[in-house]
């Protein structure tokens, strides 16, 4: 493989990352996806091949995840010698996964579109694999356009399924100069942009809904355990709360309250005091049994708690150290550990009842992240919750992505989502994955936003990611049939 080569998919690599917030360049993005399988047409073997799949997910995960050096310099002094690691081992490993789907298509001999069945393929394990981790998956770069729309019926794998057997199609007709190809692809593509408006939910008339308000405290993550700064920010959030007139329900971000949760009583009477009546939900900290929890509780009018949820879906080596005992020789501990072992997993998804919103999906930070754990509720909630601190991820790139997910999470389920960060960006999430209203990132205060109502069920909530399962065995098979009748050398040029 060629040094130019070498630069060209890195490049297309780093191309599509744009597609990602902040810069949410789709239109740089989409053909940088096609143009990767047209460059597969110079790859000879299927070792050329993968190296091509790695270098362009090099380039589309360094960029793209480069959020995650901020957590290593909260505290530089311990930590971030370890930012450069952490971002070249982390971009570098799931590179490794598209190397592997390229690699693999390749050797089953079929073209692209056999790559891009095995890329299809590896980014729905990337979300299972390993506690999962389906962070910027393929199908998200269709997040600031009406396309999005399709992932409450497809789902985000679906989707990405659709969007890779399109970007094939079109680059290889490109490659063999097919007209029929090219257009095709084309035309399909448009297909489902133009329906995509067609299945957007109208928005909603909110006058009559009940209102949450969302409490950002902006607690910066370098001075949100500084005990000269716990008082400041605490008070910040308690004078936010006792603002009239009082809304249905108020919001406060992930481990807003600086107490374990075994020791809050006198903070939460002053809670309930600012909030006169109205429940609050929180995120705050627990221990039982020597064991430490990330929680939200809801406080009824008196301050007491009414519900509990803790955060079962935790972060590898930010919330928990996997082999604690092997990294502790080597004095890594984690980004967030309170114990040797950091944070205990609770027991799983589950509802808790917010009164006039009906029933609520909790979700902490991460969670939100993962489709299938919103499909995991035990039954179907009226609204999606999240609490969650982004001041960890910087003020850029990682809190925008994040929300992008959690819009996509309420355009998959139809479903409203209150969302609150500490730092930003909070907002209120129509089932169509519209912002009703936000705080934007790194500023203080509150809104009080009337939340709309949910949606009837939608097909990917029904069915979750079985559909995106089953198309794939169906084409896997396809092509398997196909292949039969024509056998192909794997290590001569694709057609």
């Amino acid at each position: 493989m060629g040094l130019t080569r070498r630069f060209v998919a890195l490049g297309l690599g780093a191309c599509f990352a744009l597609g990602q917030p902040p810069f949410d360049l789709w239109w740089v993005a989409a053909p940088a996806l096609v143009a990767l399988f047209y460059i597969t047409r110079w790859d000879t073997t299927s070792k050329s091949t993968g190296w091509t799949g790695w270098l362009f997910g090099l380039g589309y995960f360094a960029l793209s995840l480069h959020w995650i050096l901020e957590p290593f310099q909260v505290d530089a002094a311990a930590t971030g010698w370890m930012a450069p690691f952490a971002l070249v081992g982390l971009a570098a490993g799931l590179a490794l996964i598209w190397a592997l789907a390229f690699w693999g298509g390749r050797r089953m001999a079929a073209g692209p579109f056999a790559i891009a069945l095995c890329w299809a393929t590896v980014e729905l394990a990337r979300a299972y694999a390993l506690t999962g981790f389906p962070w910027g998956l393929v199908g998200y770069v269709w997040a600031p356009t009406p396309v999005a729309q399709w992932q409450a019926v497809l789902g985000p794998h679906g989707l990405t399924f659709v969007t890779v057997v399109i970007s094939a199609l079109v680059g290889q007709g490109l490659a063999q100069r097919s007209l029929f190809r090219t257009i095709g692809g084309t035309l399909v593509a448009a297909a489902l942009w133009i329906t995509g408006i067609a299945i957007t939910p109208s928005a909603q008339d909110l006058s009559g809904r009940p209102t949450a308000r969302l409490i950002q405290p902006n607690a910066p993550q370098h001075q949100k355990w500084d005990r000269d700064f716990i008082p400041i920010f605490f008070n910040r959030q308690v004078d936010f709360t006792a603002q009239l007139p009082k809304p249905d329900l108020i919001v406060w971000p992930e481990t807003a309250v600086p107490n374990l949760l075994n020791d809050a009583a006198p903070a939460f009477e002053v809670i309930a005091d600012a909030a006169v009546g109205t429940p609050v939900v929180l995120g705050i900290q627990r221990e039982e049994q020597g064991r430490y929890y990330n929680s939200l509780v809801t406080l009824d009018g008196a301050g007491q708690v009414a519900d509990r949820y803790d955060k079962h879906h935790l972060v590898p080596f930010g919330e928990y150290m996997p082999a604690a005992s092997l990294f502790a020789r080597f004095n890594i501990l984690g980004l967030a550990a309170r114990a040797e072992v950091g944070y205990s997993a609770g027991p799983g998804p589950a509802l808790i009842d917010l009164g006039v919103f009906g029933q609520a999906l909790p979700l902490i930070c991460y969670e939100a992240v993962f489709p299938q754990d919103v499909n995991g509720a035990p039954r179907r909630p009226d609204i999606l919750l999240q609490i969650t601190n982004d001041a960890w991820f910087g003020t850029r790139a990682g809190p925008q992505q994040h929300l992008s997910q959690a819009r996509l999470r309420a355009i998959e389920q139809g479903l409203p989502m209150i969302r609150v960060a500490n730092t930003g960006i909070s907002a209120v999430i129509d089932p169509a994955g519209r912002i009703v209203d936000s705080l934007p990132l790194g500023r203080a205060g509150f809104i009080d936003v009337p939340v709309p109502a949910p949606l009837a069920a939608t097909p990917y909530s029904r069915t979750g990611d079985w559909l995106a399962v089953l198309a794939l065995i169906v084409a896997f098979a396809a092509l398997w049939f196909g292949k039969r009748q024509r056998p192909i050398d794997p290590d001569q040029p694709a057609a």
